[in-house]
């Protein structure tokens, strides 16, 4: 690119800031409109809630503010590289989402879409096109290198579904085909796909690996959502209510950088909300396996013991390890216990025990209990780099 157009880029940002969520709702409404097909692959439920398009619009504004060095960006390429391959998307669908961005541009912004401006946005998208499939070529090519690795969808088998709680089920997944599967770094997540009858669609999900790695099966542990007719809700009922013991589901290999660091000595604290304890819970298996495990913090927070999925499990690691010890929050408190806390968790109340210059730190749940979290060990002058987040869905924190 050119100085001018680098420059022509840079001048859109505050346009971005204002009304980047109005263009990137304009972008897929077009291209779905012009490319029907493509509404298999993206996640229905997540452009109902705005989730998808706001994840899009701040990549766009992000690598507009960076455009003079783009490399800074890498963690976030690295986090969505991870997730479109996931999905099996691929070098060609670049050229369909550059065309309707631009053709987005030009028609959001009217006459101050000026020819100039098309273009330099044109070649800025191209250059940033070339950075993430080519970044994607390499995640498939890793994976197709490891042994068991595929790319693209692979038939799985539920051999076994297990009832963790009043709302979680566990579902055990064994290669159709018979042959190896990938190894995974514990806290990585599968994207699952099933037919939707309801949308008539094809419909991918993603879901955390909720055990260690074991060379024959992935285990995900999936919430019911109760009376949900949102996109998302219907793939986890749908799991619950119609997959069977038997039944075939689509899956395709392991991803994702939410993973457990390889610094076997340091205290790990993990701080879950609700279902955001299943990638904490393969992070955990995987430690307690090995010869030394390090000092374990688990801290889980959900509405009551009715819905407190693994609780007897974690029991059981609490009582074979002396290196793990457990603060759980409910909602409600019906039978006082020790280390059990009424209220939503409060690392405050905790601080004694959990908050160490010598900790890793892990936190999974809701975005708002992520931000809350965070920041509190931020505060305690917890070192960024030891603090470590999932946000289910298109990521939109910015921490």
């Amino acid at each position: 690119m050119t100085s001018k157009q680098k420059e022509l880029v840079q001048a859109t940002v505050p346009i971005l800031r204002e009304h980047g969520l109005v263009l990137t709702k304009h972008f897929y409404q077009r291209m779905f409109q012009h490319n029907p097909e493509l509404q298999h692959v993206f996640n229905r439920g997540n452009q109902q809630n705005d989730k998808q398009q706001t994840a899009l619009a701040m990549a766009v504004l992000a690598y507009a503010e960076h455009i003079e060095d783009p490399s800074v960006l890498f963690p976030v390429v690295d986090s969505i590289g991870h997730k479109h391959t996931s999905l099996d998307i691929r070098a060609e669908h670049y050229t369909i989402v550059g065309k309707h961005l631009i053709a987005s541009i030009q028609e959001v912004l009217g006459e101050l879409a000026t020819t100039d401006l098309l273009e330099a946005w044109a070649i800025a998208y191209q250059e940033l096109a070339d950075l993430m499939s080519g970044h994607e070529q390499n995640i498939y090519n890793q994976k197709v290198s490891e042994k068991g690795g595929w790319t693209g969808w692979r038939p799985f088998i539920v051999k076994e579904k297990v009832v963790e709680s009043s709302e979680i089920t566990s579902f055990y997944l064994y290669p159709a085909d018979q042959g190896p599967i990938a190894d995974f770094t514990p806290g990585q997540y599968l994207s699952l796909r099933m037919f939707l009858p309801e949308l008539n669609l094809l419909q991918p999900r993603q879901y955390s690996i909720s055990c260690a790695p074991n060379g024959e099966y992935y285990r995900i542990s999936v919430k019911r959502e109760s009376g949900s007719q949102h996109p998302d809700g219907l793939i986890s009922n749908r799991l619950h209510q119609v997959v069977q013991v038997g039944d075939l589901v689509d899956l395709s290999s392991p991803s994702g950088v939410f993973v457990l660091q390889d610094s076997p000595k340091k205290t790990k604290v993990f701080i879950s909300g609700g279902i955001g304890q299943t990638p904490l819970l393969s992070m955990l298996e995987s430690l307690v396996q090995q010869e030394e495990t390090p000092t374990i913090k688990w801290v889980h927070g959900c509405r009551n013991l009715d819905v407190h999925a693994f609780k007897q499990q974690l029991s059981a690691v609490e009582e074979k390890t002396r290196n793990l010890t457990q603060h759980i929050f409910y909602d409600t408190v019906e039978v006082p216990a020790t280390n059990t806390y009424a209220g939503w968790v409060e690392l405050a109340q905790i601080e004694a025990d959990i908050v160490s210059h010598e900790a890793e730190y892990y936190i999974c749940g809701p975005r708002g209990f992520i931000a809350k979290h965070y920041q509190y060990l931020v505060d305690r002058q917890i070192d960024k780099g030891s603090i470590f987040f999932e946000e289910f869905g298109p990521a939109s924190l910015q921490l």
